[in-house]
């Protein structure tokens, strides 16, 4: 195999250093010996919130925010290898969960190449592996209705020969019954490896149906504020899919919002242009221009939960089931898009951001 510094191989059309470390789908920052920036990839500006150009001369420990102190006093005083994980640091004000490396460079005492990779959303998932873990065998589901179903109607059998309370206690078991059944049905739905095809579709159209739905499900009065941007292109998604993904995110805004006083909800979409996010999928880099943000000023998540929000069975609800943003975000990965979570502490919001791919126009 060539060495890399084997010039006889060299290929003028193959991408140099500069092409792949701008092509990397994590963070890179480029420090001198003081800790000032030097130089960043287009994921470190989206990452960190700013441009190269207000970025470059700035200390990176400034940058980040306040850190762990742990983690601060190892950047500040040595230039010795450090990897950090799960760690926290805050970027335009919203804060954000991260894995972090230093590697020295042995060339040039003192000066550093940062690596810094989000946790806590939804590409930290394995999609095989939830697949595996929820998906029941449809038999087995099959197995678990078929007995149901007869509960169910042994119950309203019951209920006709009743009377009084015996009545409410034949009500609360048919409750029950197609409660345990919706269960299953969104199970069923995580653990599907089957995805609906993707079309061209107009995101607004989508989100105004989603907010109508949640109008007319709940009772709160919730302001709802729609913050659109009128030039947005179609974007590639199944439009069901999609409005299920809203109705969620939407209805789970009002609620965490339900007992403010001035509680508000802002649905807002953007083109985010140079500053594209990218995801795996199948081998490949797909670029997600097209963001549509949830925000609520909620108490927000708790902290614990932050990092797992997205896992099946974990809801801060006292009688919710874990399954909502399981289900969003698989729904949302089957568009090949992404979802993430921060809450802005300054602000005191919460948001939801889901990026999209946007659908290429067809030529004739």
């Amino acid at each position: 195999m060539a060495e890399l510094s084997d010039l006889s191989s060299f290929d003028p059309a193959r991408p140099g250093a500069a092409e792949q470390i701008a092509g990397l789908l994590f963070a890179l920052v480029l420090v001198d010996p003081n800790l000032q920036v030097v130089e960043l990839n287009q994921a470190a500006e989206i990452m960190l919130g700013k441009s190269a150009k207000q970025l470059v001369g700035k200390n990176m420990l400034h940058v980040m925010g306040p850190l762990d102190p742990r983690v601060e006093h190892r950047l500040g005083t040595s230039d010795a290898a450090l990897v950090a994980r799960e760690i926290s640091i805050t970027t335009g004000e919203a804060e954000r969960r991260i894995n972090l490396t230093a590697s020295p460079l042995v060339s040039h005492p003192g000066w550093r190449v940062i690596t810094l990779s989000e946790i806590g959303h939804e590409e930290s998932g394995n999609d095989d592996q939830l697949a595996s873990t929820m998906g029941a065998p449809s038999i087995l589901a099959h197995e678990i209705k078929n007995p149901l179903a007869a509960i169910r109607g042994a119950a309203q059998l019951a209920s006709r020969k009743l009377t009084g309370a015996d009545t409410k206690l034949a009500a609360m078991i048919t409750d029950e019954v197609d409660r345990i059944v919706r269960l299953i049905d969104r199970m069923q739905q995580l653990g599907a490896r089957n995805t609906e095809v993707a079309e061209a579709c107009n995101p607004h159209e989508a989100i105004r149906s989603a907010i109508a739905t949640v109008r007319a499900a709940g009772t709160c009065k919730v302001e709802i504020i729609e913050e659109f941007d009128p030039s947005l292109p179609p974007v590639l998604a199944n439009r069901d899919a999609l409005e299920q993904v809203l109705i969620n995110l939407i209805s789970n805004a009002r609620d965490a919002v339900r007992s403010a006083g001035q509680g508000q909800v802002t649905v807002r979409t953007r083109f985010v242009s140079g500053l594209a996010f990218s995801a795996i999928r199948l081998g490949r880099a797909v670029r997600l221009p097209i963001e549509i943000t949830i925000s609520d000023n909620g108490p927000g998540v708790d902290p614990a939960m932050r990092d797992h929000i997205f896992e099946p069975f974990v809801s801060s609800k006292q009688s919710g089931q874990g399954l909502g943003l399981a289900l969003v975000r698989k729904l949302v990965h089957d568009m090949n898009g992404s979802i993430s979570h921060e809450r802005n502490a300054k602000k005191g919001l919460t948001r939801f951001r889901v990026h999209l791919p946007m659908a290429i126009a067809k030529t004739r």
